[in-house]
């Protein structure tokens, strides 16, 4: 589904990622981890096209989409979504979906699917967003990419400060998605167990360049909390 090859990718004059390569089958999960300031959230931004590399490629189904700026990617079925929680907070949850969902052919339909998803959504659809748990806030954001129905979702940190019930249910609901068929996922965390459970494979980032890979199973946690020194 998604191929990164030897990008070197940075913000002015300095390289962030030096030389990074990955790839995301098609209705499988990828992780990538690494300590704050390995160059992970710099991963998602090149691969979704707001950051353009100076060297290497991004590949789609095959197609170099390297120079294909961000909004012809997402009509290409990716979507992101970011580290913290991201929503419109004066606006309730209902309202953040409905930003989405209005003016789509199923529009309607993948917001009711999206709250089955996350049925907590449900008893919080009236209540400002800002006003939300931190678990809520992730679970309204990742609800808001799935209305789009993407074939690609980049996750950036998604267990970031929430509660481990909260935790479980995004590990199940990414499961569950790349479980059926017609989405990839490449997840971007720090929490090893939660990664390594959600992923068939997994990129240990250092720095801007993936020191280790490797089937992500249980016997991989060992040798990533090594190469994490965790």
């Amino acid at each position: 589904m998604l191929e990164i090859t030897g990008v070197v990718a940075g913000y002015g004059r300095g390289d962030v990622l030096h030389g990074v390569s990955l790839s995301v089958p098609e209705d499988g999960v990828s992780a990538v981890l690494g300590h704050n300031g390995a160059g992970k959230s710099t991963l998602l931004r090149t691969a979704l096209g707001l950051l353009r590399p100076r060297e290497g490629r991004v590949l789609l189904d095959g197609e170099d989409i390297t120079r294909l700026p961000a909004h012809r990617r997402v009509r290409r079925g990716m979507a992101y979504v970011p580290q913290g929680q991201q929503s419109f907070p004066q606006l309730t949850a209902m309202e953040n979906l409905r930003l989405v969902a209005d003016g789509r052919k199923d529009g309607h339909a993948a917001l009711a699917e999206a709250l089955d998803l996350f049925p907590a959504l449900r008893g919080a659809a009236g209540r400002r967003a800002g006003l939300l748990s931190g678990g809520q806030r992730q679970q309204l954001a990742l609800a808001r990419a799935l209305i789009t129905r993407p074939r690609l979702l980049l996750l950036d940190e998604p267990t970031e400060g929430i509660q481990p019930s909260v935790v479980a249910e995004i590990q199940r609901t990414v499961l569950e998605l790349s479980g059926r068929g017609g989405l990839s996922v490449l997840l971007v965390e720090q929490h090893v167990g939660f990664a390594l459970r959600a992923a068939g494979r997994y990129y240990v980032l250092e720095a801007g360049r993936v020191t280790s890979s490797g089937a992500g199973d249980a016997d991989a946690e060992q040798a990533v909390r090594r190469a994490l020194s965790v």
